[in-house]
């Protein structure tokens, strides 16, 4: 299985419209994050997108275009949705597939009306929403799937594992049930095993409300023990990528746009 990371970024991307500092200002390709998600290729051939953004049509650019088999959405907020409109080329390949919470579902009905009428505008995305819940497992085509829990400040959200890899963005806590569900301890994952590879968000140094900064992450990467962890979803506020990655433990690393890893299967 294959991760590529498309955007890495916070909501207001990096840099920072307006922002003068040192990380905003920097040339080192890595210091330019667009807005967070993912694409999966798994090991039986399917693609998986996870969150699907306002840079999305940008970062679909850059990568081979063939069908998106499933997109995960982790929750309702604009960085992660904002893109759902421009999945319409995708739908050359059939209609498009889209697992999401109850809660997140409603809010797109709400929002994108027009995708859910009986009579669709012509060339309107054709999308189908399939609600689920933490510890409800599905499969894409062969792959397992088992969306976690989290707590995003007070809202609760969902983070997705798939197979050997643990997905959780926008996290500030999450309940003992998901680091059982990541370490393979749980009913849905006790056949997985734990996972090989964890993606996980630190926003930056100071504490926040809503995410984890880089101590909080490091401490829950340490919890999982993960062979490999990238950290996601920062602002400027993480620092110039060279010098904080190079501060991080062994094995634990900052993502950044463009970036693929291995997965290895359990």
């Amino acid at each position: 299985m294959k991760i590529r990371f498309l955007g890495t970024g916070t909501s207001i991307g990096v840099p920072e419209i307006g922002c003068r500092c040192e990380v905003c200002t920097s040339k080192d390709p890595r210091d330019r994050r667009m807005r967070q998600s993912v694409l999966v290729d798994t090991d039986y051939g399917k693609r998986i997108l996870i969150d699907c953004g306002p840079d999305f049509y940008h970062q679909m650019l850059t990568v081979d275009y063939r069908k998106i088999d499933a997109v995960l959405i982790t929750h309702e907020h604009y960085d992660h949705t904002g893109g759902i409109d421009d999945l319409r080329p995708f739908c050359r390949f059939g209609d498009v597939d889209i697992w999401l919470d109850a809660y997140t579902a409603g809010h797109l009905r709400e929002r994108l009306p027009y995708f859910f009428r009986a009579k669709l505008y012509p060339g309107v995305a054709r999308l189908h929403l399939h609600e689920v819940a933490p510890g409800m497992r599905f499969n894409i085509g062969a792959t397992p799937v088992v969306p976690l829990s989290v707590m995003h400040g007070t809202l609760p959200i969902l983070g997705y594992r798939i197979g050997s890899l643990g997905y959780i963005t926008d996290m500030h806590t999450c309940p003992d049930e998901t680091v059982a569900a990541l370490l393979g301890e749980t009913p849905a994952t006790a056949d997985m095993g734990p996972v090989d590879t964890l993606v996980v968000n630190a926003l930056r140094f100071d504490p926040h409300p809503a995410h984890q900064n880089v101590d909080e992450a490091v401490a829950f990467a340490r919890r999982i023990g993960a062979r490999q962890t990238r950290f996601i979803h920062f602002s400027h506020g993480i620092g110039l990528h060279a010098v904080t990655n190079a501060q991080l433990p062994d094995g634990i690393q900052l993502a950044y746009d463009g970036e693929e890893l291995q997965i290895q299967a359990n």
